[in-house]
């Protein structure tokens, strides 16, 4: 697989983290550079459409606000239906590479990506190059107060315990940490490789720049 933009050879990279690393920010990056693009938020957004809808929804922050804080009495089944379509989203981008060998495809993954089970993780592995976009510690912080005060989607998947007397927003800030380290070794295990999100902070680097670095850390992994 090349790492080369403009190459002959498919370009095949999908980028995987917490959200708020990056990989909205560094797929568009590789899109404005003429790399096929696919953001797998938008399509789940398109899927749950009649469904926001109904709750005067829209939106990528719609998408939580429909989900609500992980306390409330629906998160659990919205929960699950958010999943099944990240699930479908999944499986379609697969069976379109799959269908398709010298396409060219950078995707970017949700942060739940990892939940989508073991066959459709496999699949994802053949297929494509994955990149880890790690955060530190001192970025994890931003991380939960971005989500604080911006809300994204987040599956929790039980990792929400509140305690008595302590508020919602208490509890995601004493529990999103433990979701983050907990999604760390899944995304190390299924990534190819891993890039820290402070590495990437240069706003000088381009696309060319980003694809360069994931070859030299793949290479040095072999």
């Amino acid at each position: 697989m090349t790492f080369e933009l403009h190459s002959d050879k498919p370009l095949r990279l999908a980028l995987v983290g917490m959200s708020g690393a990056g990989k909205t920010f560094w797929t568009k990056k590789l899109a404005e550079s003429g790399v096929p693009a696919f953001f797998c938020d938008d399509r789940i957004e398109q899927r749950l459409a009649s469904r926001l809808a109904s709750g005067g929804y829209s939106g990528i922050n719609g998408v939580a606000a429909w989900m609500g804080w992980p306390d409330s009495a629906a998160y659990a089944q919205r929960e699950s239906e958010y999943l099944t379509e990240e699930i479908h989203t999944l499986d379609e981008v697969l069976t379109e590479l799959e269908k398709h060998p010298k396409k060219s495809l950078a995707l970017d993954t949700t942060g739940s990506v990892i939940y989508a089970g073991n066959n459709l993780l496999m699949r994802l592995r053949r297929q494509m190059k994955i990149v880890y976009l790690a955060a530190s510690a001192e970025e994890q912080q931003l991380l939960i107060q971005r989500y604080l005060s911006d809300p994204k989607p987040v599956l929790w998947r039980g990792a929400f315990q509140p305690k008595s007397k302590e508020t919602p927003r208490e509890t995601v800030a004493r529990c999103y940490p433990m979701l983050i380290a907990a999604r760390r070794q899944s995304y190390e295990a299924l990534a190819h490789c891993t890039l820290q999100v402070a590495s990437l902070r240069d706003g000088s680097l381009d696309a060319s720049t980003f694809l360069e670095m994931i070859r030299l850390k793949i290479e040095s992994a072999r």
